[in-house]
């Protein structure tokens, strides 16, 4: 398992991006980085400002789609429906 101070620049960006996106779960950071929530958590408090941090935490709190546990049994992978496929480098069209 990785910790905060294992990634890169780039992986800690990515992090902190997928962690602001609502409909990215905690699991699917985990999977990719292999950061639980609790250090997923420490990185945003460590990378924001104050106010900010108290926003999204009060945003991501219990939120069925940040916690794939609490979430519809139809979400059942961490690619949201309003994702497009992507086929031969093109985006397909809906």
């Amino acid at each position: 398992m990785k910790k905060v101070r294992d990634l890169s620049a780039e992986e800690e960006d990515r992090v902190i991006e997928m962690a602001w996106e609502d409909r990215t779960p905690f699991d699917a950071i985990e999977v990719q980085f292999g950061l639980p929530e609790s250090e997923v958590i420490q990185l945003m408090r460590r990378t924001m400002k104050a106010t900010s941090f108290k926003m999204w935490r009060a945003r991501v709190q219990g939120r069925k789609t940040k916690h794939t546990k609490k979430a519809p049994e139809e979400m059942d992978t961490f690619k949201s429906r309003m994702q497009r496929g992507v086929a031969l480098n093109k985006i397909s069209k809906r």
